[in-house]
């Protein structure tokens, strides 16, 4: 499939309603991290994401195949009061919700593979070894809110392994991916992600006096989300879609998609949450010193992001990712400076990326001329 050919499938309305479903998770992740902010929470988040953006692209996959119907809007639905309960009840998946938790990715699942059972010969033969293993890692996760531990979280680590190996020995090649769609669809779950997690820090504004020092943390705050945005909207989302419709292995294209937007995305959506915490244990604290964990949040989080991106360009072999990897050990080396003042190291952060943000264009600068460069630079920002 060419670019002229896939630029003409886009992402419909239902599939955004979907997306804004899905993305309430990042919302309840990013509260069920701030209060247990440990590295056994953060283990817990990251299976929770781990499990539940695997479902998400399934679906991501299935409605770039086929259109939805009248019937299929129907079994949507379900699948969106699946993901709908799911995310309610991650503040106790791993506790008293955990059966709840495995009944609705146990729904999930079955509409997922229903609805692609009725997407055609080329889809029946690939969920013959999909399917199944879906099921698996939905039993699995079942099983995890059944029993106790240990094999609560050893239920809960091997459903994602499951995952990964059927990402790799059902046949991928018998996808029909757009690559305008596909690359949409998942540039649109970005953007809704980042802005979640700015409804995120905004709720711990709720019993703060709004001083000087609140607003100067929501500000900051909103630069570090800009700068997120920036970094993945800047012009890569576009060349990464251009990269993706000039595969025309089927094989290869399905690899290319599964690893860089499948798992490829997982450490930034992780990168968000975990970011969306530090930021919100700076709210009412801002000239205050941070505990380390707050601190090591707040920029682990957004190193995480940058890294996840780099590995995404180097799987697109797009530049770029050198500049990411130095912004992410920058990023962390500025993590003391929140154990002195918070506000020195919310600072810090977007400062550090607006920095990467101009050296990464300045090739470009002198290749076009300052008055070109700013132009195109707007472009993509728009």
């Amino acid at each position: 499939m060419t670019t002229s050919e896939s630029a003409g499938i886009r992402v419909s309305t239902l599939e955004l309603f979907f997306d804004l479903v899905f993305v309430f998770t990042v919302t309840q992740l990013a509260d069920a991290l701030a209060h247990d902010l440990s590295p056994r929470g953060l283990i817990d988040a990251t299976l929770i994401l781990a499990v539940v953006w695997w479902m998400y692209s399934g679906y991501a996959w299935l409605t770039n195949a086929v259109a939805p119907t009248t019937t299929r809007r129907t079994l949507l639905l379900a699948g969106m009061a699946g993901f709908l309960v799911m995310a309610l009840a991650i503040p106790e998946a791993f506790g008293a919700y955990g059966w709840i938790f495995g009944v609705s990715y146990l729904l999930v699942n079955v509409v997922h593979s229903v609805l692609f059972l009725h997407a055609g010969p080329a889809a029946v033969r690939m969920m013959r070894t999909l399917g199944p293993l879906n099921l698996l890692a939905a039993a699995l996760v079942l099983a995890g809110g059944l029993l106790p531990e240990p094999w609560r979280h050893l239920c809960w680590i091997a459903a994602p392994l499951v995952q990964i190996t059927a990402g790799y020995v059902h046949p991928a090649e018998m996808h029909s991916i757009s690559a305008g769609h596909f690359a949409e669809r998942h540039s649109l779950v970005m953007i809704i992600a980042i802005g979640e997690s700015i409804i995120a820090i905004g709720l711990g504004f709720r019993e703060v006096h709004l001083d000087g020092g609140a607003i100067l943390v929501a500000v900051l705050g909103l630069g570090i989300a800009y700068y997120l945005w920036w970094c993945y909207f800047a012009g890569d989302d576009k060349r990464a879609e251009h990269v993706l419709a000039g595969m025309s292995d089927p094989l290869r294209r399905a690899r290319l998609a599964l690893n860089a937007w499948g798992y490829g995305h997982v450490p930034m959506l992780l990168g968000i949450v975990v970011t969306a915490v530090g930021v919100k244990k700076t709210v009412g604290h801002a000239f205050e010193p941070l505990h380390w964990g707050p601190a090591f949040a707040l920029s682990g989080g957004v190193a995480l992001y940058l890294l996840g991106h780099a590995a995404f360009l180097r799987l697109l072999r797009l530049s770029g990712v050198w500049h990411r990897v130095a912004g992410a050990a920058l990023v962390l080396a500025v993590t003391p400076l929140g154990h002195l003042v918070a506000v020195a190291q919310l600072a810090a952060i977007p400062l550090i990326m607006a920095a990467g943000a101009i050296a990464e264009d300045l090739p470009r600068i002198r290749r076009l001329g300052m008055a070109e460069a700013i132009g195109d630079f707007g472009r993509n920002a728009g």
